[in-house]
Parts: structure tokens; C-alpha cells; sequence
């Protein structure tokens, strides 16, 4: 009989600067399966957001999956003894079962009720059964799962208003600017996150906004598409000389700003005040960028105080929510278990050649 496991961290249990540290791009998914499998568990995924890093596994050996799998994680983070311990959890069915859904209906998000984490652990999802890592028990739970997200968006106001850490690094812009239209406002990154936030940004009255993507075409595309305008990646450094408002979201190894280059361009700025809103896990501008004067830096850890206010206002829904997940998740362990009962009870293929 196979369980359904979890091993992670996320925005609750650890800083970000435990979590970029474990923090996966699509090109290392390859490698990290193949050592999955390689450890003895062939049905895994990985979940890897701004918020969270979280494996699943689908394992008739769930103890020792769980001890493989924080191994996994802690040498992926190059953590040593104790070192961050305290910062991961590990659930078994029917717990691993109800976080996951309750993680695709964005109830266990940042902002509650995002919409983001929807296509992200889809995406997930996606990228796992490309690389051949998940079976009969990682399948059932992932579409399950993603069914019950799409519930919850459709028959409750949990994401009224498309609440998103994009849309809360704006409303942070605001309070420190006021009227964002005089303002030249930098986006680095034309990934999901980036056109969320570009959109938000434009129906907040941003009129003079711009775009850096590595991919020169889809700058341009995602531009076009919102009446912004893109610029060369290749002239940040002026770009910076020129915005006074930076939202970064870009998946990155290195940081895209170091504090050295802050430092130089603000002379350049004549110390005009910059905001920079770096939204990335790893993080998209060094942390000592924000120590050169008129600079204002805040990662997605800083934004939690307006987080809150904003689940204030998202209680009513989320009970709402939950009811809904609650049914989900019993329907599904109900499957399972019955998938479980008819594997147990089918003969095998020695008794079928011996009924001959």
C-alpha cells in the first residue's frame, strides 16, 4: 500500500534566506529527479514557489521516504548538523493530503487566496510527469488537487480582486509614493509573476512603466500586450539610473543588482530615492544594495504586514474555502484507499498463469 508523503519549508518556517537556498529553476529538475529516483523513490515532485519548497512522494515505505527526502532537501541546501532543521515539516497521509490542497487553493499562501499558486503547482505538476516522476498515486492526488483549487476560485470570493504578492508590492509603492502615474516604474522579469504585476500595475494608473526580460521577444510581447515599454536587458545599469520604482521577479542563480553597483549609480541619480521591490526566491538584488543611501529595499519577506491586512478582509471566504477542501479531500482519500483495496486484492501474474 502506497502513502502519500511531504518533506518542505515555506514563508512560515523559515527566512528567505533558508529558502533560496533550496530554491529550484526548471533546469535543475532533471538532475534532482534522477537522484530521486535513484534514491528509491520513483513517484516525486517537487514544488518549488517564492514561498515554499516542498517534495511529495507516493511511497509503500513512508518512514524511510521521509528520511531520504529531508536528506535530499538539506543536501540541496548545503545545510550541516542541525543547521535549519527546525524549519522543515514532514506530513504523512492524510495530512500531506489536505496541505497540498489546501497550498493549490492558496489558503496556506503568503496572500491568502492568490492566484498565482494555482498555475504554479500545475506547472509543477507538468514538469514532474516530463520527467517521467510520478505514477498512479502522484497523478490521482495532483488532479484532484488542482480540481479542488479551481473549486474553491469558482464557487467561493477567496481570490476576488486577484490578490497577488504582486499586487500587495504595488499597494507598498503606493504608500510610499502616492500617486504612482508621475513615477518611472522598472519591471525585471516577463515571467508569470512579472505580467501579473504589470497588469495590476497599469489598472493602479502607472502610465510609465517598463520592461526588462532576458528574452527581448517576450518583453516585447508582454509590453505590447499591456501598453508598457520594453528596454534592452543589456542597459540595466541605465535603466536604473533612470526608474524610481524597480519590481524584480526573475528566476535567477546570482543576483541581477549588487550592492557595489547601487552604491555607483546613486551618484548618477544625484541621490534621487529608489524603491526596490525584489519579489524573486533567490532574491534578484543583493541585500546590501539596500545599505546605499536614498535606497529603499524590501524583499518578499518584508511585505507580510500588509499581507495581514488583506486577510482580514479574506476570512469570511477562506471558511468558505475550507468546507469545500474538506469534501475534496475526503473524496479523494476515499479513492485512494479503494485504488489501494483493488491493487491488494488483484492476482498476480504467477496466480493468473497457474489459474491456466
Amino acid at each position: 500500500m502506497a502513502d502519500i508523503v511531504l518533506v518542505g519549508i515555506n514563508y512560515r518556517t523559515a527566512p528567505i534566506e533558508l529558502r533560496e537556498r533550496l530554491a529550484f529553476r526548471a533546469e535543475h529538475l532533471a538532475p534532482a529527479y534522477a537522484e530521486l529516483q535513484g534514491a528509491g523513490l520513483p513517484e516525486a515532485l517537487i514544488l518549488s514557489t517564492c514561498n515554499r519548497v516542498e517534495l511529495y512522494a507516493g511511497t509503500p515505505a513512508p518512514e524511510a521516504a521521509t528520511r531520504r527526502m529531508m536528506t535530499f532537501l538539506q543536501l540541496r541546501g548545503g545545510f550541516s548538523g542541525a543547521e535549519g532543521q527546525e524549519s522543515f515539516y514532514a506530513y504523512r497521509e492524510p495530512r500531506a493530503v489536505q496541505h497540498l490542497f489546501q497550498v493549490v487553493s492558496g489558503l496556506d499562501s503568503m496572500v491568502l487566496g492568490e492566484a498565482e499558486i494555482l498555475h504554479q503547482v500545475k506547472q509543477a505538476y507538468e514538469w514532474a510527469k516530463e520527467h517521467g516522476a510520478t505514477g498512479k498515486v502522484l497523478n490521482g492526488l495532483f488532479q484532484k488537487a488542482l480540481n479542488a483549487g479551481k473549486a474553491v476560485r469558482t464557487q467561493t470570493a477567496i481570490g476576488r480582486g486577484g490578490m497577488s504578492v504582486g499586487t500587495v508590492a504595488i499597494e507598498l509603492a503606493q504608500k510610499i509614493f502616492g500617486d504612482l502615474r508621475p513615477y518611472t516604474v522598472l519591471l525585471l522579469g516577463a515571467g508569470k509573476i512579472g505580467e501579473v504585476t504589470l497588469k495590476r500595475l497599469m489598472a493602479r494608473g502607472a502610465s510609465q512603466v517598463r520592461i526588462a526580460n532576458r528574452s527581448a521577444d517576450r518583453a516585447a510581447a508582454v509590453a505590447r500586450r499591456h501598453g508598457a515599454r520594453a528596454v534592452p536587458w543589456e542597459h540595466l545599469e541605465q535603466q536604473l539610473i533612470e526608474a524610481d520604482i524597480v519590481l524584480a521577479s526573475c528566476s535567477v542563480e546570482q543576483p541581477l543588482v549588487t550592492g557595489e553597483q547601487l552604491h555607483r549609480l546613486m551618484s548618477q541619480r544625484r541621490q534621487r530615492p529608489l524603491c526596490l521591490i525584489d519579489l524573486g526566491v533567490p532574491r534578484n538584488i543583493e541585500p546590501s544594495a539596500g545599505r546605499a543611501d536614498n535606497v529603499y529595499l524590501f524583499d518578499i519577506d518584508d511585505l507580510q504586514e500588509l499581507v495581514a491586512h488583506h486577510h482580514g478582509q479574506r476570512q469570511q471566504a477562506a471558511g468558505d474555502a475550507q468546507t469545500i477542501l474538506d469534501h475534496k479531500v475526503r473524496c479523494f482519500l476515499a479513492w485512494h484507499r479503494q485504488q489501494e483495496r483493488r491493487a491488494a486484492c488483484a492476482p498476480s501474474a504467477s496466480e493468473l498463469v497457474g489459474a491456466r
